[in-house]
């Protein structure tokens, strides 16, 4: 199949265009970012009453910015390498991409001038950030751009080969809580760390009950997630592997004096977890009846990371009483 990036209409913009550009943002996954780095920032002023209100600002305004254009690049080039070609009655409103592009709503030489955009005003923040505060920001920021770009785009392509899911563990986890602690204090620490795989493995569950839903796609076009390789009801079990261990994070990390106690109100979410798995394992087969789960799933990362970042200010905010 060419890789054709031509206007899908040369009549000029569709109607409803800030509708449609709302929609090819996929503003609802965007959280996943801004939460960890919220986290990591709090957690500075937690432990060293360090917080740069300009500093805090460029991060969330980078990682969202990023996050953006994560979103239209892969929308982009599983596009057109004949991936998430669904449409209509038969979608998941929490998978398979956009829509954009395949309803031919925007070009895919549209989508992706965009995303480059986004990109590059990310960079900016970040060479921003490294003079004023130190080299080290680049490595964060370096692994951050690498993974996302070549997650979909040739010829790299990892998220096809398998290493997807391991990626946006790490990324939304340590790179962006570590990263943002960094820019806060100019070090890294072992709690941050520690704390910060409770997102990443919320992601890792994340993005694989959005993949199931697109199973049949992803195989048909060569795309080797980790659902696409061992099936449905195995992913189900790894979905739920994810979730036990942000859980088993949080819990352990309390008990043995990693982090304060109050990370256990990150385990107010149990309830709306347990309940996506409910779901997912009664109507995995079924990619819109499952869709409840999907929801239910970005639902538990907000509410845990929200949970999180309470606890901490609560912490900091109490040991400041005499």
């Amino acid at each position: 199949m060419p890789l054709k990036m031509s206007l899908i209409s040369e009549t000029g913009p569709p109607p409803g265009i800030i509708r449609i550009w709302i929609q090819a943002l996929r503003l609802h996954f965007v959280p996943t970012s801004i939460f960890p780095a919220v986290l990591g920032s709090v957690m500075a002023w937690t432990a060293y009453r360090k917080f740069d209100l300009l500093y805090f600002s460029l991060v969330i305004i980078g990682v969202t910015v990023h996050h953006l254009g994560l979103n239209m690049m892969d929308d982009v080039f599983d596009y057109l390498h004949a991936v998430d070609r669904s449409q209509g009655l038969q979608k998941n409103p929490y998978t398979g991409g956009s829509g954009v592009l395949t309803g031919g709503l925007l070009s895919a030489r549209h989508v992706l001038t965009a995303a480059i955009l986004c990109y590059l005003a990310g960079i900016g923040i970040a060479i921003y950030l490294t003079l004023f505060i130190g080299w080290p920001i680049l490595i964060f920021v370096a692994i951050g751009v690498f993974s996302s770009a070549f997650y979909t785009m040739p010829p790299i392509r990892y998220g096809y080969r398998g290493l997807g899911e391991l990626s946006l563990l790490v990324n939304f986890g340590p790179v962006i809580c570590l990263g943002a602690f960094f820019v806060q204090t100019g070090s890294v620490a072992w709690e941050p760390f520690v704390v910060s795989l409770v997102p990443g493995f919320l992601m890792w569950s994340m993005i694989i009950i959005n993949e199931i839903p697109d199973y049949d796609e992803d195989l048909a076009s060569g795309k080797m997630n980790l659902v696409a390789r061992f099936g449905r009801r195995p992913a189900m079990i790894l979905y739920l592997v994810g979730l036990i261990c942000a859980y088993v994070i949080i819990l352990l990390s309390a008990l043995f004096g990693i982090a304060s106690w109050g990370v256990l109100t990150g385990l107010l979410s149990i309830p709306i977890a347990y309940d996506a798995f409910r779901v997912l394992r009664k109507n995995y087969m079924d990619k819109i009846k499952m869709s409840p789960a999907n929801l239910a799933t970005i639902k538990v990362h907000a509410l845990t990371l929200i949970c999180l970042i309470l606890g901490y200010l609560t912490t900091g905010v109490l040991s400041t009483w005499p």
